[in-house]
């Protein structure tokens, strides 16, 4: 029988995700994989534990060890940030660190929630080969049900959610926006100037702000207090479905 493999984040979806995945899983085997980044806010480990009890399940931590599990080693090394196709911390500290322990005919629980339906049909198109299951899609859970579901269960939010951003990435996330890296700059000042500076070290080519209009980059260091949107408050209602969920699996 294949086993359930869920690759806990230690995003607030994962953990939900997660959750009932393991609540639906019958006698099938469930494995919890989290992918260690050293660039992520240190509570994110407090979280982790506090999910491993609510789970009642290990949560197996792997980490690279080519990159020390830096997202700025994986940027100096490859001489690259990001582009529209991605980020290569994404590959080389998470995918294929979690890759490497998958077996061929595991079902990924995938961490979309309802709002996300789009992404998870584009998922499904891109990885043909991939079985998965979306408990959040499957059951309507919205991301802010899932912070309500997870105060229901006495488990602190991490750190970053509670500063005021939408997701527990790394400190200075580079698929961040020119409101997002503000933020950084007055949160996490020491991190803004290490990517500033990695930005200089690297080149014009590894700028992470593209203007399409005149088709060139700007750093960090170029950008103005004021630019970009104010990043958004997270939203904490968890409403009828996050009821019945609660309800149904017993959260």
């Amino acid at each position: 029988m294949s086993r359930i493999v869920s690759r806990f984040s230690c995003g607030a979806a994962s953990a939900v995700a997660t959750k009932l995945a393991i609540e639906s899983a019958g006698t099938r085997e469930v494995v919890i994989l989290n992918a260690f980044i050293a660039d992520e806010h240190p509570d994110n480990r407090r979280f982790l534990t506090d999910c491993e009890r609510w789970f009642g399940k290990p949560i197996i931590v792997l980490r690279d060890e080519k990159y020390n599990a830096s997202t700025v080693e994986v940027f100096r090394s490859r001489r690259f940030i990001k582009s529209r196709q991605g980020a290569p911390c994404t590959k080389y500290l998470k995918r294929a660190v979690l890759d490497a322990y998958g077996r061929p005919n595991d079902v990924w629980v995938l961490g979309y929630t309802s709002e996300e339906r789009d992404r998870l049909e584009q998922f499904m198109e891109a990885n043909t080969d991939r079985k998965v299951v979306a408990p959040l899609v499957e059951c309507g859970v919205s991301k802010s049900a899932c912070f309500a579901l997870l105060g229901k269960a006495g488990i602190e939010l991490p750190a970053m959610y509670r500063l005021g951003y939408q997701n527990a990435n790394c400190i200075g996330c580079v698929k961040g926006g020119k409101g997002y890296w503000n933020k950084i700059r007055i949160d996490f000042p020491a991190r803004f100037e290490e990517m500033a500076a990695l930005e200089q070290e690297l080149g014009p080519g590894a700028y992470l702000f593209y203007d399409p209009k005149t088709e060139t980059r700007r750093s960090l260091r170029d950008l103005s207090p004021d630019e970009g949107h104010r990043v958004k408050e997270p939203d904490f209602e968890c409403g009828t479905v996050c009821e019945q969920v609660a309800e149904e699996f017993n959260l």
